[in-house]
């Protein structure tokens, strides 16, 4: 990889909110006709929902003795909220600081609450950047067997299969930055790295709270971009002439091969815990490659929990996020409630 330094701003894989710039697409539904609900109603219906702010009645009733353990990417772990916990590593960032010392705001933390259970039974196994790929190899041996060069991320946790192996609940949100990473990567190779100060304002959380001056901070960096016609070319042939079409594909191909395996080894490695298959929301709804890819996962999740005991699927058609795609403190509140109803009492 020619710049590095850009591939570790993936540990909040959301900057293809930049690919969102051609309104004129057309935005069709973002999620299986049974949860399609028009963007304007989605925000309403969060904010009405009785348990956007604390677990409902239907929440199971308090068991210290529970666990709870969330699998997943940068979403799951909390990036984008105050107090995302990590230190830098030879290689991206140790998240490890962060599978008890998570945020307080993120659900992880909002599901251990409503469960009355401590930072010992609820643990977050976030890690930004992961694909399901690199899942389905870490639940081999806690590590992945070689770093993935276009994430920048290589992690080695061989105590989350301690932790798998004695919960009671196991959630995991996975998938989104299988197409996330290699199109991050495809525009910079289109704009020949100019977009790298671009993305990493975007992802960096600076821009979650709208304000002048981080408009500012925005347009300074897209006047910097100065692309030269051959990579303006580049560029409108990855977002409009297929490229990201065949991005998408590959990465719905990638997940419907590692999401299966991903089920099966959870579950030898614990034959009794409930697995909750989380869904997705598209943070790029203006492109229709992107919504199909996203209406693909979710009925993938939900066929795969159809197909195997004791696995829920969960939609969170509703998940509010921010300008970085990583939800909202809403979001995550409302994210908590889904998996606390969906949890067997």
């Amino acid at each position: 990889m020619k710049h590095p330094r850009f591939t570790a701003w993936l540990c909040s894989a959301a900057a293809l909110v930049l690919l969102a710039v051609p309104a004129f697409a057309q935005q069709p539904d973002a999620l299986p006709p049974e949860q399609a609900a028009p963007a304007a109603q989605e925000q309403t219906a969060e904010a009405a929902a009785p348990d956007a702010e604390a677990p409902t009645a239907e929440a199971p009733a308090p068991d210290p003795q529970r666990t709870y353990v969330a699998l997943g990417d940068s979403i799951v772990s909390g990036v984008g909220l105050p107090d995302f916990k990590y230190t830098a590593a030879a290689i991206g960032i140790d998240a490890a600081p962060n599978f008890e010392g998570y945020p307080e705001q993120c659900y992880v933390s909002l599901v251990g609450k409503g469960l009355g259970l401590d930072r010992q039974h609820a643990i977050n196994l976030g890690l930004p950047g992961l694909t399901t790929g690199d899942l389905a190899d870490m639940l081999h041996t806690g590590a992945m067997p070689q770093m993935n060069q276009q994430a920048g991320t290589y992690y080695v946790y061989p105590q989350m299969l301690d932790y798998l192996k004695r919960a009671d609940v196991i959630s995991v949100q996975i998938g989104s930055n299988d197409a996330l990473v290699p199109a991050l990567v495809a525009l910079g190779n289109a704009t020949n790295w100019k977009s790298e100060q671009l993305v990493a304002t975007m992802v960096s959380g600076v821009l979650r709270e709208p304000s002048f001056e981080n408009l500012q901070r925005l347009n300074s960096d897209l006047s910097r971009l100065r692309l030269t016609k051959e990579e303006k070319q580049a560029t409108t042939q990855l977002l409009l002439g297929g490229g990201t079409d065949a991005i998408c594909e590959q990465a719905y191909q990638e997940a419907a091969v590692h999401m299966p395996q991903v089920v099966a080894e959870l579950r030898a490695l614990n034959p009794d815990a409930q697995i909750i298959l989380l869904g997705y929301t598209n943070p790029v709804p203006l492109l229709p490659e992107w919504t199909q890819l996203f209406r693909r996962l979710n009925a993938l999740g939900k066929s795969l929990a159809a197909q195997n005991e004791n696995v829920t699927y969960v939609p969170i058609p509703f998940a509010m996020t921010a300008a970085d795609a990583h939800p909202t403190v809403s979001g995550h509140k409302y994210i908590a409630n889904r998996i606390l109803r969906a949890i067997k009492k």
